[in-house]
């Protein structure tokens, strides 16, 4: 293979291709919005028989109508076949996953006196039904049924589903099953792309309608996330995958070169830069590129070229620290990993990223599998408002208040000036001498 990889030179960019460098493939999605509209429209027309029609056509997949559901059986031959090793790293991955999200999960109810007989709290629980999105298509991710059902699991989600392609030989990829029944899934379905988002957003006869769905996707997937999200909460983008690999002048080009590899091999809507103000670096990490995707399979190697020669990828060079990190700031990436003797220095100045993974010894395959953090982040910018997959998406808070009567006539006497001022009768009234006649004054007389 023999593929240019891009250089990109902050100082010589016009304004336009600085921004060009910024764009996410998923940031238009008006093309796969009107491709989708149809499969939506079906699957909510025909169910089960639209899922079992677009797995056949788009999964080619012998699913039908009667088999969307995986059974008992199911789960027993992936426990047979998986292989040992395999099911060893997956147990010790769920461990760090469960306990890092245990970790997170808030007082259940709170409350504090805000001034004298008012009260003011929040009592958290979990959403009652999620659908965990899988995807399949260049690869199996039995990491992703992990990192999406063991947190919806812990915040105690009711009801915890995963829809996931199937293969062609009409079956669940196993170590997906095994995530399933290590994680405590209620069931897993055969259904991928667009037709999974309908099919938990309208309900069908197998695959039950649920209040919430999560999990990362390809355009197909986010695209019908916007057109039924006035059905069903579809939670943060998570659309293809991207990384920053920030390095500076304490380390190797050719780590950096062997790390940017890593979200690049994803597939070709994927993005990745190198960003750095060392030419050592980039001249390092540019030379080492072509020796490791020698030693990737051709598929693999196909994927990752293609993103770093292509308008997504390549080395970034800048002309010092604060132009590097300005870029990873304006970029918000979906993975930023700092490549420093001392990382923590820079960590202040990262504003913007859905995980920052710091040092030589923290690649983006140790955050995507092992640590424990979510690895279901916000591409396309969104690190910017939104966060890492955690407990907190499958749960909601309920904001509780009581007034005694000892603090009533206080806030009630600022309250009525405030309804007065904008307005509204009925609010002032509820708070006026109506309300201490019906309740009796001694009530709220302040001892």
């Amino acid at each position: 293979m023999n593929r240019k990889i891009n250089l990109h030179q902050l100082s010589q960019l016009s304004p336009a291709q600085r921004q060009s460098l910024l764009t996410r493939v998923e940031g238009d999605l008006s093309d796969f919005e009107t491709k989708v509209k149809p499969i939506i429209a079906a699957v909510r027309q025909d169910g089960d028989v639209a899922l079992a029609r677009f797995a056949n056509q788009f999964d080619k997949s012998p699913v039908t109508a009667d088999t969307l559901m995986a059974t008992p059986q199911d789960y027993a031959e992936a426990e047979r076949t998986l292989a040992p090793d395999v099911k060893a790293a997956m147990e010790f991955a769920a461990t760090n996953i469960r306990k890092f999200h245990q970790r997170q999960k808030p007082e259940e109810k709170w409350m504090m006196e805000v001034s004298p007989g008012a009260f003011g709290g929040e009592r958290w629980s979990a959403i009652a039904s999620v659908a965990c999105y899988v995807p399949r298509g260049k690869g199996a991710f039995p990491s992703v049924a992990m990192m999406t059902s063991i947190p919806a699991k812990v915040a105690g989600v009711g009801r915890v589903i995963i829809i996931t392609p199937p293969g062609p030989n009409g079956k669940i990829d196993d170590a997906t099953l095994v995530a399933a029944r290590m994680a405590g899934v209620d069931a897993v379905y055969k259904a991928g792309g667009a037709q999974a988002i309908a099919a938990v957003a309208y309900g069908t006869k197998t695959i039950p309608r649920v209040d919430k769905v999560v999990g990362p996707g390809s355009p197909w997937v986010a695209a019908a996330k916007r057109l039924v999200s006035h059905l069903i909460d579809v939670g943060s983008p998570a659309g293809p995958s991207e990384v920053i690999v920030l390095a500076d002048d304490s380390v190797r080009g050719e780590l950096a070169a062997l790390d940017l590899l890593v979200e690049s091999e994803h597939g070709p809507d994927s993005s990745a830069y190198l960003v750095t103000w060392s030419k050592r670096v980039a001249a390092e990490a540019m030379a080492a590129l072509p020796k490791y995707l020698a030693k990737m399979s051709a598929q693999r190697a196909e994927f990752a070229a293609s993103v770093l020669g292509g308008p997504l990828g390549g080395i970034v060079l800048a002309q010092d620290e604060d132009e590097a990190i300005q870029f990873c700031n304006d970029y918000a990436p979906e993975h930023l990993e700092v490549l420093s003797e001392n990382p923590h220095r820079y960590l202040d100045k990262l504003k913007h990223a859905g995980e920052i993974l710091l040092g030589k010894h923290t690649p983006t395959t140790l955050g995507n599998y092992v640590i424990g953090p979510d690895h279901v982040l916000p591409t396309g910018g969104w690190a910017k408002t939104a966060s890492a997959l955690s407990v907190f998406d499958f749960m909601k808070r309920t904001t509780i208040a009581e007034v005694t009567a000892a603090g009533y006539a206080t806030l009630a006497r600022h309250a009525h000036a405030l309804a007065k001022y904008e307005g509204f009768d009925a609010h002032a009234n509820a708070v006026s001498e109506m309300r201490e006649t019906l309740l009796g004054r001694n009530d709220t007389d302040t001892p």
